[in-house]
């Protein structure tokens, strides 16, 4: 995750908000994991599951790409290159525009 905090410093000043959510555990061991992996983004806690089991999410990691008007632009689940020069690419295109028609 070392990757995500840099491209949230990278890409935050154009728009990118990176929050990580935690599926289920408690909160003091998420808050120790946190701070022993030096996370910078944001950590939600979704202790009963409720918003997994909105968002579909059947592994983690699962990632998904919001619009600035709260629609879902699409997602991924496991990992993904975000860092690469393709992902940045990806990232930036969406940041600079609308992107893609949003998936409903």
């Amino acid at each position: 995750m070392p990757s995500i905090n840099a491209l949230g410093a990278e890409l935050s000043g154009e728009g990118l908000t990176v929050l990580l959510v935690d599926i289920s555990e408690p909160r003091d061991v998420v808050a120790r994991a946190a701070a022993a992996r030096g996370y910078t983004a944001r950590v939600l806690l979704d202790s009963t599951g409720r918003a997994a089991d909105a968002y579909r999410v059947t592994a983690t990691p699962t990632t998904y790409l919001i619009g600035r008007d709260g629609l879902l632009l699409g997602g991924a689940v496991g990992p993904r290159p975000w860092t690469s020069p393709s992902g940045r690419a990806l990232l930036r295109a969406l940041l600079s525009s609308a992107g893609p028609p949003p998936v409903r």
